[in-house]
């Protein structure tokens, strides 16, 4: 049940931004301001920060509360934060740059937020690839190294939101104190496996 329940609430946000499209194209009233396309491509980068930073979440509150079937949705949500920032990128291709990969180019060499956030989507690569049961079993203890890089991608996503903040850095805030927490309960976690190790071994 979690699973579909997950996958529906995941969809929302992309059906929120098709719906505020509508009501743009007929007139009515919307909520993308006087720059739609900038609007469009900043709320689909922030929902793959958010789904980033939930993925993230799952294990220490598997770990907390004890509740193991959440562990379940990690990889659904790991491959809906690709697909958000799929779309993020592919949004700011189209709506802003109307697929001139010259100005991309510039973009990413001249304007230091383009090259953390597109530093960040190509570090989700090869996370997405090999986020299936069959790249899990090939790299083995290499798998979880390599998706050690999702603490790296949304550090570089905080930065970048940071960096396109203009009056309020309450959110960036926000997301940082919650990648702060996520790195800190990893220290923690691997300070406790080590200190357990130590228990265990004779003397």
């Amino acid at each position: 049940m979690i699973k579909p329940l997950t996958f529906l609430l995941c969809l929302l946000p992309i059906g929120y931004s098709i719906y505020q499209v509508y009501r743009l194209q007929t007139g009515g009233s919307h909520v993308l301001g006087a720059d739609p396309a900038k609007e469009l491509v900043q709320f689909q980068g922030e929902w793959a920060l958010r789904f980033l930073l939930l993925t993230l979440l799952v294990t220490p509150l598997r770990r907390l509360t004890g509740w193991r079937p959440v562990q379940n949705v990690r990889r659904m949500l790991g491959l809906f934060t690709f697909a958000y920032a799929s779309v993020h990128f592919l949004a700011y291709l189209f709506l802003l740059l109307e697929f001139d990969f010259s100005n991309l180019s510039a973009d990413i060499l001249k304007r230091p937020y383009i090259t953390v956030g597109f530093t960040a989507y190509l570090l989700l690569v090869p996370l997405a690839i090999t986020s299936n049961s069959f790249a899990m079993r090939l790299l083995r203890d290499r798998w979880g190294v390599l998706h050690r890089l999702a603490y790296g991608v949304a550090i570089l996503g905080v930065v970048h939101v940071t960096w396109l903040a203009k009056s309020s850095y309450s959110e960036a805030i926000a997301y940082g104190v919650i990648v702060a927490f996520l790195l800190c309960s990893r220290v923690f976690k691997h300070k406790y496996s080590f200190s357990q190790v130590g228990l265990k071994r004779p003397v």
